[in-house]
C-alpha cells in the first residue's frame, strides 16, 4: 500500500503511531491529519507547499509538520524516500517543538532509529505493543534535534502576470539579473516591481532571487555530479567564493557539505 493509499487510515488510531516508508515520483495532493508528521528525506528534495509557501527538505533532513495543518508534497525523482512517523499527538503541548512546523539537519542517531522502524512500514504500532517505547523515545529526541532550522522557503502565486515574471528570472537564472533588467523586460518601472514583488509574494526581488538560486543550486548539487564551480556559474555566481558564502548565510553550511552527508 502506499502513502496515497494510506492517507485515510493514517488518523485512525489517535493514540497510535503509523509508520510508512515509501520510494515514490508524484505528488502527494493536499491533505492534513490529526496526527504530528515526522517526515525524512532520502536521496533527493522534497517540496513541501503549505498557505502559498514552498518549503524546500533537502536530503538527509527531516521535517515536523503539526497536526491540523494542510500540506501538499511532492518529491524531485523516483530515487526519493520519504520515511514517515505519525504520532499520536496527546502529550505535543510539553514542548513549542510539536507546535510549529520545522525542517532540520537529521543527526546520525537520528537517522538510524527511523530506519529502525522500517520493520513496521504500514503498519499502526500501538501502546500495548513492545516496540512503542522505541517510538516513544523517537519522538521525545525531536525538541533536542530542532535548533538548526533550514529556512529555504519559496512564495507562490496564482497571479499571471508574477508567474510570467518568474518563469523569466527561472528561465536565466545563470544570468546577472537585476531589478533593473527584469522590470524593463516587462515595460515596469523598477519601484513598480519592487512594489508588486511584496504585494504578491511578500517577498523582496533581491530575496527572492538569491533564494531561487539557491533552490536551483541545491536541486544540482543533490541531483547531479557538477562540479561545485560550474553549479555556482550556473546560478549566476561568477565565483565560487561568493556562490559559497551567499549559500552559507541562507543554509548555514557549505556546498561541499551537502554533498559529504
Amino acid at each position: 500500500m502506499g502513502l496515497i493509499a494510506a492517507l485515510p487510515d493514517i488518523d485512525l488510531q489517535p493514540k497510535a503511531a503509523f509508520v510508512m516508508h515509501e520510494k515514490f515520483e508524484r505528488l502527494i495532493p493536499l491533505h492534513q491529519h490529526t496526527k504530528g508528521q515526522l517526515t525524512y528525506i532520502e536521496g533527493g528534495i522534497a517540496y513541501i507547499t503549505i498557505h502559498f509557501k514552498t518549503y524546500i527538505v533537502p536530503a538527509h533532513h527531516f521535517f515536523w509538520i503539526p497536526r491540523g495543518m494542510p500540506h501538499l508534497l511532492r518529491v524531485s525523482n523516483s530515487a526519493t524516500v520519504v520515511r514517515n512517523i505519525y504520532f499520536y499527538t496527546h502529550d505535543d503541548a510539553r514542548d513549542e517543538f510539536y507546535s510549529k512546523l520545522g525542517i532540520y539537519p537529521a543527526s546520525r542517531l537520528l537517522l538510524e532509529m527511523i530506519k529502525y522502524t522500517e520493520r513496521w512500514d504500514g503498519r499502526h504500532v500501538k501502546s500495548n505493543n513492545e516496540n512503542f517505547e522505541f517510538l516513544i523515545a523517537l519522538k521525545n529526541i525531536l525538541p533536542e534535534m530542532g535548533h538548526k532550522t533550514l529556512p529555504i522557503i519559496l512564495p507562490i502565486t496564482e497571479d499571471e502576470s508574477m508567474k510570467r515574471i518568474l518563469r523569466y528570472m527561472e528561465s536565466r537564472i545563470s544570468l546577472p539579473l537585476t531589478l533593473e533588467q527584469v522590470s524593463s523586460q516587462f515595460n515596469m518601472s523598477t519601484r513598480s516591481l519592487s512594489r508588486f514583488f511584496q504585494a504578491r509574494l511578500q517577498i523582496s526581488f533581491l530575496q527572492y532571487l538569491k533564494t531561487l538560486r539557491m533552490v536551483k543550486a541545491i536541486e544540482m548539487l543533490l541531483k547531479t555530479q557538477k562540479p561545485i564551480s560550474e553549479i555556482a556559474l550556473l546560478v549566476g555566481y561568477d565565483s565560487i567564493g561568493s556562490f559559497s558564502n551567499a549559500f552559507f548565510a541562507l543554509t548555514q553550511s557549505r556546498p561541499s557539505d551537502f554533498r559529504r552527508v
